[in-house]
């Protein structure tokens, strides 16, 4: 759906992040860029997270602009919502392709890009157009799954391989994680990555982010799916939400967020409560990367 069409449970308000209006929180006033990437062909299990940038951004127009832990507005910073990615059918590398190069400007700009998926093959492309801006870049990689296949399903560029493809480019430190095939076990150990449960220390976590520009990769089934079961993927256990928000806040305090991603909502996977909780994460990372709290916003 385009971000100039209304409609929904809130007829009048723009398709956009919050409902902001566009004429408002334009690309040049909003240091913050949403981008929709409705793309979900190398989904192995449920299909459907193509539909989630629509339900995430739907949700948000629900959600209240004031923060009550932050004590301020994050949407006063200007967010201006991309039009969707137009998805490339043509194969996994070249849908990258085209996520890099829609992100690249932004990221040369300063923006903070907030990427909506989508698969988790989505990130590929925002991650490398961060990393030419960001030459120290590391990724927190948020999820259920190593993602560290090698080559599944014939692609080393979709959702399986991610983390793997990731770490040809990057640092990256895993959190969540608690499925892994033989094959990525094997992988953990010989290259000595730092991979977290569920239960990790925020402490440790950030020793592994070593250097100062962090990417968030954060796919919905890191969280336990009692709270989100509208994923390609559940695995039992998982984050709570107060020990997600935890971890994010002391790495927002200790590095530079300069992007992050929320990927793998399957709308009919799940009530509809679930887009809510994306939105909300989505927009809980905005504000932590903005600075926190009222003394350190912009």
């Amino acid at each position: 759906m385009p971000v100039s069409a209304v409609g929904g449970h809130l007829p009048g308000l723009p398709f956009t992040f919050l409902g902001l209006p566009p004429e408002v929180h334009s690309y040049e006033r909003s240091r913050v860029v949403v981008l929709p990437v409705p793309y979900d062909a190398t989904a192995s299990a449920r299909a459907g997270a193509r539909e989630g940038p629509e339900a995430i951004i739907a949700a948000s127009r629900e959600l209240e602009d004031y923060d009550l832990e932050l004590g301020w507005e994050p949407s006063s910073a200007g967010i201006y919502t991309a039009p969707p990615v137009e998805p490339y059918l043509g194969s996994p590398e070249g849908m990258v392709a085209r996520v890099r190069d829609v992100v690249g400007p932004w990221a040369a700009d300063g923006k903070l890009v907030a990427v909506l998926g989508g698969d988790h093959s989505v990130s590929l492309g925002a991650v490398e157009a961060m990393a030419e801006r960001y030459p120290d870049l590391s990724v927190l990689y948020l999820d259920a799954h190593g993602d560290l296949r090698d080559e599944y399903l014939g692609t080393r560029w979709g959702h399986a391989s991610v983390a793997r493809r990731l770490l040809e480019r990057c640092r990256v430190v895993l959190v969540g994680v608690r499925s892994l095939s033989a094959e990525e076990a094997e992988f953990v150990s010989a290259s000595a990555l730092p991979l977290f449960s569920p239960q990790a220390d925020p402490e440790e976590v950030l020793l592994g982010l070593s250097s100062r520009h962090t990417y968030v990769s954060l796919d919905l089934d890191v969280l336990d799916p009692a709270l989100m079961p509208a994923v390609g993927t559940p695995e039992p256990g998982g984050l709570g939400w107060t020990e997600l928000l935890r971890l994010l806040r002391r790495v927002a305090e200790q590095r530079t967020i300069v992007g992050f991603d929320v990927v793998e909502l399957c709308p009919a996977a799940g009530p509809p409560a679930c887009a809510s909780v994306a939105a909300k994460l989505a927009y809980k990372l905005m504000g932590y990367a903005l600075g926190g709290t009222p003394s350190h916003r912009p």
